[in-house]
Order: C-alpha cells, then structure tokens, then sequence
C-alpha cells in the first residue's frame, strides 16, 4: 500500500468520524427524524401490547363485538389511507417546485384527516353515551387510550399541515421548507402503518 493510498484512507476516516466538519442540516434533520419516528413505534408497540393483554378483561361490561361499527371504521379507514395518497402527491408537487399543486393535494389531505377525526370522535361519544367509557373495564382503558393516542397524532399531523401551509404560502418551497414537508410526509405515511395494525388488532380481532 503506498503513502498516497494510506493518506487517502485516513482522511476518509476522519470525515467518517466528524474530522471534516459538522454534518450538513439534511442529514441531522433526517437521522433527528428517524429517531423520533422509531421512538413512536416503539410507544406503539407498548401500547399494542397492553391492549393485547387487557382485551378480554371487560369486567362483564361490554365487549368488542357488542360496540364496534365496522362499517364506520371501514370509512373512517379509508379517509385515512386516501389521506395518505394525497399527502403523497403533495410532497411529489412540492419537489417539483409546483406551490399551486401542492396547495390543493393539502387541502384534500387537511379534509380527509379531519373527516378520520370526526368519525372517530363520533364513535368514542356514542361508546360513552352508551356508559361503555374508558374508566368502564380495563379492555376500554386499553382500547381509549390506544386508539386515541393515535387519534392525538392525526390531531398534531393536521396542525403540522396547516403550519407547513402558511409556511409554503408565506416563503415559497425553499429547500427548508421541502425539509420539513419531507419531515411530515413520512410522519403521516407512518401514522398510516399504525392505523392498520389498529385496524387489524383492535376491529378486525376484536369484533368476531
């Protein structure tokens, strides 16, 4: 190996190791991000887990069967996952420095999102109308608190989306701004993956 060569391979090192200077703001803003979205799933995981658990702990109040509509969910499912697909498209329109485009997929993704927070909130009314609250059986506890921190992160992802809004409005789609609509892409795709795995543990499970 000659001199030049081990040169070349030790100034590689130190710039692997930081030797070149801090990383640039994409790639601490992606790995930040990455980070939180892992740490999400994992307070997911937990919360699967205990709903899991405590499913059939109904303390002879009632059950799955007897309170879920799966027609609703089946509509409230699908406002989400269209939600997701325009949300995509938005993120699409703003790479390609198309604000106008970008607007409107923001809007059907703002509405749908909203459209999933209505209906949700409309089924816990009703399940509490019904005295079927979350202090009612340990099965409710776990299924309020699971199904509605997720509702709180749609919550958050729509007030995200309005702030993202004013910003493209305000500042135009500079590479900041692409950031953080990237940032909020891949947050509600993720917010997605967690709805089907409530779909599939809490509803599908849950009602036979």
């Amino acid at each position: 190996m000659t001199v030049a060569t081990i040169e070349a391979v030790s100034t590689a090192l130190a710039r692997g190791r930081g030797g070149g200077g801090p990383a640039p703001t994409r790639i601490v803003v992606a790995y930040g991000f990455w980070i939180f979205l892992l740490s999400d799933f994992v307070l997911f995981s937990g919360l699967f887990a205990a709903y899991a658990v405590l499913s059939d702990q109904t303390a002879g109040g009632p059950s799955g069967p007897e309170l879920f509509n799966l027609r609703s969910v089946f509509i409230e499912t699908m406002c989400l996952l269209f939600s997701s697909y325009t949300c995509g498209l938005g993120a699409l329109s703003a790479e390609r420095r198309q604000p106008g485009r970008f607007l409107i997929f923001a809007a059907f993704t703002f509405v749908l999102g909203a459209a999933f927070l209505f209906i949700e909130g409309t089924e816990f009314a009703a399940m509490v109308r019904k005295g079927a609250g979350p202090s009612r059986s340990a099965f409710l506890s776990a299924f309020f608190t699971l199904v509605g921190t997720h509702g709180a992160h749609v919550t958050s992802g729509l007030i995200w989306l309005a702030y993202m809004v004013a910003q493209v409005v305000a500042k135009g789609l500079r590479p900041r701004v692409l950031r953080r609509l990237l940032c909020f892409s891949l947050f509600w795709h993720a917010l997605d993956i967690i709805w089907i795995g409530v779909l599939t543990l809490v509803y599908l499970m849950g009602a036979r």
